[in-house]
This record gives structure tokens, C-alpha cells and sequence, in this order.
């Protein structure tokens, strides 16, 4: 008769973390039914290093031996720690972090988890809550509106390093070392719009399901971050909207066939049957407008941040044509500025000159009235559309112009104004154009032992 098989101590390990994902997945699954699909969307993977949960979007990683310890003399630490890792991932944090400093964004991440963590009724999730986080969300909630990651991000880069080091260490939970460290590769890009849509159902779902009265200030929190996140997008991404397919010049190979080519060279001597195309079919941007608001509750250094970018933007050439025209117009109660570009080597020209003119209210009528008239003039043939950078505070026309128009406002923790339901909006962030100096910080280290985590 064989011998049965002795179960090694890494075989008994892994059974039991199932067990204990299973058990603790559950205990989630009861507390907060509307978040089932996120629940599931993190799959467990053994890393051994670590010392507490750690993810990169696809997988939730742990190391055996510290997560049946923490099971064993904290079980309900258990549950409030998954959450937060999936959290994150909902936030869309993975992914938003763009040029900022990555150690001070996981602190501001940290920061708002826990805030939802903290709100939430749910008995698994309870855990004591000390002076120095009541203190810290009274301080951010007077200064935005809504504690999500970029607000209390810039909030952060003004308190000194040693602060920022007690903050660091009270709101820690997870692991953020897996994070992308390009946020904007496409390969990551993929990954955030996966949880794009479940933060999406997310948020459909509490829509139907409702909540306890007990979650209601928190779920309202949950819900905000979520449309926050799902606002973000790349401002690259975001002017690809306004391409047209047109031919360029351009050898194209990929209608060009060889074999013939060849076949009348060795039958014919010097006389190819088929010459390679020299233009091929392109989807980029032809002619835009750009509109900066003026005005005097708009930040000059802003503007001039914003133009910066864009143009920067506007320079590569896999995105817009080389040969193109883009009007720039600078408006507060009227047109202030215009200025026609007609090819992108321009725009370096521009902005080394660039002065910033206006002051006055807003109005946004006095800049389409101008683009109306370039356009009956010709000067525009190909308008594809108009960007408006504004902080929304004007009189919108009263009726639809007969091509695209975003409004681009800044994040400023409020709600970004409406806009008419003919119109784009979408809310950047004050990083991607001013960068506030983040405090170097030291070297993070765990100073309490696992097992000497908050009693829940």
C-alpha cells in the first residue's frame, strides 16, 4: 500500500490562505454587498517578502506566513485591509499619479481609503479612530470639499517633513511598491480602465441597492471619488477626439506589394509595374482653437502653464499634422488676444513670446462670435473642434455651435460647474501644469510589528 502523501508546511500554507481569502471575502461580501464585482476582481498571489497586502491592479499579493499570523491574533484587521487594496484600485490611484512624487501621492491615497474606511458603518470594518486622524480630516475637509487624492495631495506638499512622516506612519496599511512605475504606458493605461468600469458598476450598484442611513455621509464619499476617477483622463487621449482621417504625405508600405514591383523590374528592366503609394490615410487633428480665460479669477501662471502643455501636446506629430492651423484667443468679457499658428514649429515661438492680456469678467459668447467669423471668412475650413480652458464662472452660448467644444477646468476639490449639454467637460489636474515641490521625506519603516496592529 503507497505511502499518503505528507502535506509540506508551504502545501499546508497555501490551503490555509485560501481559506482565510475565502472567509475573509465573505465577511465583505455581507457588509457590502454593492461592491461584489470589485470583491472578486483581485486574484491572491504569494509574494513572501511582504509584510502586508500589496497589488498592482491584477493581483492581490501577500506572504503566507504574516497573513495566517494576522489571522490568528487579529482576524478582523483582515477584511478592513483587503478593502483598502481594493480601494485603490477603484480610486483608479494605480493610475492617476502621473508626474507627482510617488511617495507623497501614496500618502494622500492612504489618506482618503481610510477616510471611506473610517465613515463606513460596517462592524468589520470598525476600528478606534485617534486625535491625530480626527485632526487630519477636519483640516482637509475645510480645505476640499471632497478628500479625493489630488486635492489632499497639493494640501500635503505644503506641511514639513516631519508632519508628513507621523501621517505617512498612521495611515499606512498596504504595500504600494507595485504600483506602475510609468502610470501612463498603455500597458498600465489597460489595466485602469478595467477598474474604470468597476468602479462604474460600483456605483450603479449602490445606485440601486441603496445604503444604511448609517453609510449614507461615507457611500456619498465613495460615490465622489468614484466619478473622480472616472473623470481623469489622459489630456492626450482626451484631444484625439477631435481627429479627422486626411491624407499626408507619407510612403506607405503597407499598400505597397513587392511581388510586383520585383516582377516588372526583372521583366521589364528599369519600369516597376506599381510605384509605392506616396500618401497614405491619417487620423489627426487639422485645426483647433484654443480659448484661455482671461479673466481676473483665473490664475495667470495657470494659463500660462496650461498653454505650455498643450503645445507640448501639439508637437508630436503622431497626433497632429504638421501642417496645420491653430488659433489661440485669450478672452475675458471680450477677445483680448488672437493669434493664428499655421504649422507646429510655430508654436515654440509663441510661447517664448506669449503675454498674458485681460482681466476682466467672463464671458464665453465674445470668443465663439470671433471663430464664427474666421469660419465664414475661410480661415478655418477644417475646424475640429475648441478648447476652452476656464474655471466655468461665464455665460455660456445659448445654442449649439456646429462643431466640438470641451471645457477644461481645474481640479480644485469642488464639483466642476455644468456645462450645456452640447458641450465636453473635462476636470485636469493643477499638477500636470504647475508642480508644487514635494518635502523630501525619509526612508519609510514599519516601526510596530504586524502582530501589533489596531485591535478591530
Amino acid at each position: 500500500m503507497p505511502d499518503k502523501h505528507v502535506q509540506t508546511q508551504a502545501e499546508w500554507e497555501q490551503t490555509m490562505s485560501r481559506k482565510v481569502f475565502s472567509a475573509v471575502r465573505g465577511d465583505l461580501y455581507l457588509a457590502l454587498p454593492y461592491m461584489n464585482a470589485a470583491l472578486c476582481a483581485l486574484f491572491p498571489v504569494q509574494k513572501s517578502s511582504l509584510r502586508s497586502f500589496a497589488t498592482d491592479g491584477a493581483g492581490l499579493y501577500y506572504a503566507p506566513d504574516w497573513l495566517l499570523r494576522i489571522y490568528r491574533s487579529n482576524r478582523r484587521y483582515l477584511p478592513r485591509a483587503y478593502l483598502h487594496s481594493v480601494l485603490h484600485c477603484i480610486f483608479r490611484h494605480l493610475w492617476l499619479r502621473g508626474s507627482r512624487d510617488p511617495v507623497l501621492w501614496g500618502i494622500a491615497c492612504d489618506i482618503c481609503v481610510e477616510n471611506i474606511l473610517d465613515h463606513l458603518g460596517a462592524d468589520t470594518l470598525r476600528r478606534p479612530i485617534g486625535w491625530l486622524r480626527q485632526k487630519t480630516y477636519t483640516d482637509l475637509s475645510a480645505r476640499c470639499r471632497i478628500l479625493s487624492a489630488g486635492p489632499v495631495y497639493r494640501d500635503l506638499c505644503t506641511r514639513d517633513a516631519e508632519k508628513l512622516s507621523r501621517l505617512q506612519q498612521e495611515f499606512y496599511c498596504d504595500d504600494h511598491g507595485l504600483w506602475p512605475k510609468d502610470p501612463d504606458a498603455p500597458s498600465a493605461q489597460m489595466q485602469g480602465k478595467r477598474w474604470e468600469q468597476l468602479g462604474r458598476e460600483t456605483q450603479l450598484s449602490m445606485q440601486q441597492g441603496g445604503t444604511r442611513a448609517s453609510d449614507a455621509e461615507a457611500a456619498t464619499a465613495l460615490a465622489a471619488q468614484v466619478q473622480a476617477g472616472r473623470g481623469r483622463k489622459l489630456y492626450r487621449d482626451f484631444l484625439r477626439r477631435f481627429a479627422v482621417w486626411r491624407e499626408e504625405p507619407h510612403l506607405d508600405l503597407d499598400e505597397f506589394d513587392l511581388g510586383y514591383y520585383s516582377y516588372g523590374l526583372r521583366t521589364y528592366g528599369n519600369m516597376p509595374l506599381i510605384e509605392p503609394l506616396e500618401t497614405r490615410e491619417s487620423k489627426r487633428v487639422r485645426d483647433l482653437v484654443i480659448v484661455l480665460d482671461t479673466s481676473e479669477s483665473t490664475s495667470g501662471d495657470l494659463v500660462k502653464a496650461f498653454l505650455k502643455e498643450t503645445f507640448s501636446i501639439l508637437k508630436t506629430t503622431e497626433t497632429f499634422f504638421v501642417r496645420c492651423r491653430i488659433l489661440v484667443l485669450q478672452c475675458d468679457d471680450a477677445v483680448r488676444s488672437e493669434t493664428l499658428l499655421s504649422d507646429l514649429n510655430a508654436l515654440d515661438r509663441y510661447a517664448n513670446q506669449f503675454v498674458l492680456k485681460g482681466g476682466g469678467g467672463t464671458d464665453f459668447r465674445p470668443a465663439f462670435v470671433r471663430i464664427e467669423e474666421l469660419r465664414a471668412q475661410g480661415t478655418l475650413r477644417d475646424l475640429q473642434g475648441v478648447l476652452y480652458f476656464t474655471d466655468g464662472k461665464g455665460i455660456y452660448p445659448s445654442r449649439r455651435p456646429p462643431y466640438d467644444v470641451a471645457f477644461l477646468f481645474l481640479d480644485t476639490g469642488e464639483p466642476a460647474p455644468d456645462v450645456p449639454p452640447w458641450a465636453m467637460r473635462l476636470t485636469l489636474e493643477p499638477d500636470e501644469f504647475i508642480k508644487p515641490k514635494a518635502p523630501k521625506l525619509p526612508d519609510f519603516e514599519l516601526t510596530e510589528d504586524p502582530d501589533d496592529l489596531p485591535q478591530l
